[in-house]
């Protein structure tokens, strides 16, 4: 039921910007924190940004100036926006959903978008 769909991905050069989405459903959208993760080769998936249920934000360092997360409740999206690209982001980005319920942390995730920085 629970369905997190990725889309923006795509080759883009050194420099280049992409807007990822993610496209949420099946459960409340606003009650949960929402975040993007990304894993490159020979590299643990790692948390870029992420947008609380409360409205905070944070970033990765190597992403801080760079990267943007928003999020819409009233159409269950989230956006990355990706702007000075480089090689070193390229990655499989995954949409994260997440609550603790009560003191259990659940986690939903997408299955992932390529995105390739390369000239």
């Amino acid at each position: 039921q629970v369905q997190l769909v990725e889309s923006g991905g795509g080759l883009v050069q050194p420099g280049g910007s992409l807007r990822l989405s993610c496209a949420a459903s099946g459960f409340t959208f606003s009650s949960y924190g929402m975040g993007w993760y990304r894993q490159a080769p020979g590299k643990q998936r790692e948390l870029v940004a992420a947008a609380t249920s409360g409205g905070s934000r944070t970033y990765e360092d190597s992403v801080k100036g760079r990267f943007t997360i928003s999020r819409d409740n009233a159409k269950n999206m989230v956006y990355l926006q990706m702007n000075s690209l480089k090689p070193e982001d390229t990655a499989v980005y995954y949409c994260n959903a997440n609550i603790v319920n009560p003191w259990r942390r659940y986690d939903y995730w997408g299955q992932g978008t390529q995105v390739t920085v390369s000239s």
